[in-house]
């Protein structure tokens, strides 16, 4: 090979190494300034409620099936109150032997009431016979006795009855307190939402018999949710309650949804870093819990991955 064909050779491949210098810089600088677009990252969550039973009883009716949207107040269920209503009914008729035998105080005092009018009457005879000196003052004295023997046998017939009207009247009240007590258990028999939400679980079927205690299922209020992200010590200082902030919801497959988040809740406590979460400084041990509320569309999931920029 000649020597001017040789340099021309060195030109060639020098040319085509400084281009292939040229084309990949830019790349390596773009990667290089790859910065994430948002601070924290988490999952959301929504406010669940299990609904327990508060009565015992066979379950006649079960309105409650997974995925169903439920309003508040709402009736899904009843169990059997038959027990219940047949001891109320057994209390009315309790209430009313007591109304009956209540003392008709007015009607068994009058005979005494009587007997003591007649005896004042004559003692204030007897009382004008001995200033006249037409009868002698021993008849005064037995009927001044008598008046008093009668007083004394008023007071006590008035204080008996009232004993006894008194005694009925707290047995009756008594009776009011435990029909007022199983009304209310005849109330807790008609299962009701507590909240609106979505069913998420349903533990029970229609026709099993629960107790007091046993979970019947589980509702979450979807449309107002909660990112729960960790954020290091270096972060928490510029975050304060209220703050409006930008939340991705993380569909995957680089497919994101862009939702408007108010912080509406920071830890008081560090824990340490969660190994599902990463953050920026990943030599931080110690992270701070927020969530972040934002209003639902119906796309964001319970336990679905997102981000937060703050």
């Amino acid at each position: 090979m000649e020597k001017n064909d040789y340099q021309s050779v060195r030109w060639a491949v020098r040319g085509k190494i400084l281009a292939c210098v040229i084309a990949v810089t830019p790349l390596l600088a773009a990667c290089g300034s790859d910065e994430k677009d948002y601070d924290a990252t988490g999952t959301f969550e929504a406010t669940e409620t299990t609904v327990f039973a508060e009565q015992s009883g066979a379950l006649l009716t079960f309105g409650v099936n997974e995925g169903d949207d439920i309003d508040a107040g709402k009736e899904v269920g009843l169990i059997d109150t038959t027990q219940i209503w047949l001891k109320i009914q057994q209390l009315g008729a309790t209430k009313e032997v007591y109304q009956s035998q209540k003392p008709d105080m007015e009607r068994q005092i009058a005979a005494t009431r009587q007997q003591l009018a007649k005896a004042k009457q004559d003692e204030q005879r007897y009382r004008e016979l001995v200033a006249d000196g037409a009868a002698p003052s021993k008849m005064l004295d037995d009927a001044a006795s008598m008046v008093k023997v009668l007083q004394r046998q008023l007071e006590a017939q008035m204080s008996s009855l009232s004993t006894s009207t008194r005694a009925l009247d707290k047995q009756t009240a008594a009776a009011d307190v435990q029909v007022n007590q199983l009304l209310d258990q005849l109330r807790k028999c008609h299962i009701v939402t507590p909240t609106k939400g979505n069913i998420l679980e349903k533990y029970v079927e229609r026709g099993e018999f629960v107790s007091i205690g046993k979970p019947l299922f589980k509702i979450a209020d979807i449309q107002d949710m909660y990112l729960r992200a960790y954020v290091t010590s270096a972060q928490l200082q510029s975050i304060k309650l209220g703050q409006k902030v930008t939340v991705f919801a993380d569909f995957g497959d680089g497919q994101r949804k862009e939702y408007q988040g108010t912080v509406a809740w920071i830890s008081s406590r560090s824990e340490f870093t969660p190994k599902t979460i990463l953050t920026d400084d990943e030599r931080a041990d110690l992270v701070y819990a927020l969530k972040v509320a934002i209003s639902n569309d119906g796309f964001v999931k319970i336990g679905m991955y997102g981000e937060v920029k703050l």
